[in-house]
C-alpha cells in the first residue's frame, strides 16, 4: 500500500510540472467578446440560444459544399482539407462591423502565419447574404479591406449550399432593419474537416485564434516519424505569445526549464526510492 501511495505521489509531482503547458492552450470561447446584437422588437435573434447552437457545432464535420471564388472559379470545401481552416462569415452590405472584424482577423492571421508558417492554414471569408454577396461583391469587399493574403479566399455560395453550411457551422442570422443580427464568429476547422473551436468578437485577443491553430498545426505530425513528432511537440510548447509586442516567438527557455524540471523530479525520485529501499532492508534485517 505504501509503495502504491509513493508512486501516486510521484505521478502528482510530474503532472504539476507538465500540466501548465497543456492547460494554457485551452480557452473558454463563450466569454470572449461575443457580439451584442442591436435587436429590435421584430428581431427573432436570441444571443444565448445562438451561442448554444454555435458551441454545439464543435466536434461536427462540415460537408463538401461548392463555392465560388471572387474571380469566378468553383471550389469545393474538400479542396482545403489537409490543413487547418478558418471560416469567417460576413455580409458585404455591412459597413462597419464586418469590415472591422475582417481587418482585425487579417492582423491576427499575419501574426499567426509569422509564428506557424506562411502556408500552415487556410482562411475563407464567405458572404452569407446570397442575393447580394456575389463574386464581384466579395472581390470588392476584399479590395476595400486591403486584403490580398496568400491562402485566403473570399467566397460566394448559392442559397442551398449556404443553408447547409451555416447550419453545420452553428451560425444563426436573422434579418433586421440594420441588416442582420448574428454572432460575430470565426470557426476553426481541423485538417479532416471537423469543427475544432469557435472564436467570437470583433476585436478578439490574438491567442484566442492562434492557440487552437497552433495545437492543430504542431499537435499532430504530418508523418509518423519520431523525429517529426518530437519536433512538433517542442514547437507546440515553445511557441509562446508576447503580449507586449502582440507577437509569437520561439522560447527555448521553456524547453530548458522542462528538462530541468524532469531532471529534478528524476533526482528526487531516485533519492526517495533509494531511501525507501534502505529503510525496508533495515526493517527486514
Amino acid at each position: 500500500m505504501r509503495a502504491k501511495s509513493f508512486v501516486l505521489f510521484l505521478g502528482l509531482i510530474a503532472f504539476c510540472a507538465v500540466a501548465p503547458a497543456s492547460v494554457a492552450a485551452l480557452h473558454e470561447t463563450s466569454g470572449h467578446n461575443v457580439a451584442q446584437p442591436a435587436t429590435g422588437p421584430a428581431s427573432k435573434f436570441d444571443q444565448k440560444a445562438a451561442l448554444a447552437v454555435s458551441q454545439g457545432a464543435i466536434g461536427q464535420s462540415i460537408g463538401d459544399y461548392t463555392l465560388t471564388t471572387a474571380d469566378g472559379r468553383n471550389v469545393r470545401l474538400s479542396d482545403f482539407r489537409g490543413k487547418p481552416l478558418v471560416i469567417s462569415l460576413i455580409y458585404t452590405s455591412c459597413y462597419h462591423i464586418c469590415p472591422t472584424t475582417t481587418q482585425h482577423l487579417a492582423k491576427v492571421v499575419r501574426t499567426t502565419r509569422s509564428a506557424l508558417g506562411p502556408d500552415s492554414f487556410n482562411v475563407l471569408t464567405i458572404g452569407f447574404d446570397t442575393p447580394k454577396d456575389t463574386p464581384p461583391a466579395m472581390r470588392q469587399f476584399a479590395q476595400d479591406q486591403g486584403i490580398a493574403i496568400p491562402h485566403w479566399e473570399f467566397l460566394s455560395a448559392d442559397a442551398a449550399a449556404m443553408a447547409g453550411l451555416t447550419k453545420e457551422l452553428g451560425f444563426i442570422a436573422y434579418r433586421a432593419p440594420h441588416g442582420f443580427d448574428h454572432l460575430i464568429q470565426a470557426t476553426v476547422i481541423d485538417a479532416q474537416g471537423k469543427i475544432y473551436r469557435q472564436v467570437y468578437g470583433m476585436n478578439f485577443e490574438t491567442p484566442i485564434l492562434v492557440e487552437p491553430l497552433k495545437e492543430l498545426v504542431f499537435g499532430t505530425p504530418s508523418t509518423p516519424s519520431l523525429l517529426s513528432s518530437l519536433s512538433n511537440r517542442i514547437k507546440l510548447f515553445c511557441t509562446v505569445y508576447d503580449p507586449a509586442t502582440d507577437r509569437y516567438r520561439f522560447d527555448y527557455s521553456i524547453f530548458i526549464e522542462f528538462f530541468i524540471g524532469i531532471t529534478f523530479i528524476g533526482s528526487v525520485s531516485f533519492f526517495l526510492i533509494r531511501e525507501w529501499r534502505r529503510v525496508r532492508r533495515r526493517k527486514q534485517g
